[in-house]
């Protein structure tokens, strides 16, 4: 069996760099969850890039199904990204495992559109407790592997104030990004105050 890890971790070095930090979650009847942390400095500041690593180990199954199954269904990674210095951010890991490892806990399937709540500030003082699950392939490309096996998809996060989540649930996730386009909202900034929604 082909080792989905490695292949993983290898596409994130080669779109993100090295990471120079990482921290493994475990949580009771789950495969042991990583984060990585990578540093992306440029001219506008320091960007933190958190990615998940484990998520994509097992396929997603539908929670309605009566049998998961161990090879075919969607795979995944999350990838959540942060100017740094604003925020005590590097708290974020434990939320991020949390996510990630939902799909084996919770029977979900994560998709872009979806949004993922952790019930609690994504890392102090944040003013933020939920993310939407954005389209991926722009920051990091999907990674094929062989058949049977689907293509692990590394899917952005989007942090949302209470307010957006609200906002989103009743006009939906194309209607949220696109009110965040036309405001020009940082949506990297970790204190950034929530989009107008009247």
């Amino acid at each position: 069996m082909v080792d989905v890890l490695a292949l993983v971790e290898a596409r994130l070095r080669t779109a993100l760099g090295e990471p120079d930090a990482r921290a493994a979650v475990t949580f009771l009847g789950t495969d042991r969850v990583e984060v990585l942390r990578f540093q992306d400095g440029s001219q506008d500041g320091t960007v933190v890039r958190y990615a998940t690593l484990g998520m994509s180990a097992q396929p997603m199954s539908d929670p309605t199904a009566m049998l998961a199954d161990p090879v075919a269904g969607p795979r995944a990674e999350l990838v959540l990204s942060v100017r740094g210095g604003l925020a005590d951010t590097d708290k974020v890991l434990r939320p991020l495992a949390v996510l990630a490892a939902s799909p084996q806990v919770e029977g979900v399937v994560v998709a872009p559109g979806a949004s993922l709540d952790v019930g609690e500030p994504l890392w102090p003082g944040a003013p933020f407790a939920s993310v939407l699950v954005a389209e991926p392939g722009g920051l990091v490309e999907d990674l094929e592997l062989d058949a049977p096996l689907d293509p692990v998809r590394f899917l952005p996060l989007l942090p949302m104030t209470p307010n957006e989540a609200a906002w989103k649930r009743v006009h939906g996730a194309q209607a949220l990004q696109e009110r965040w386009l036309t405001n020009g909202t940082d949506l990297r900034d970790p204190s950034r105050r929530s989009v107008p929604l009247d």
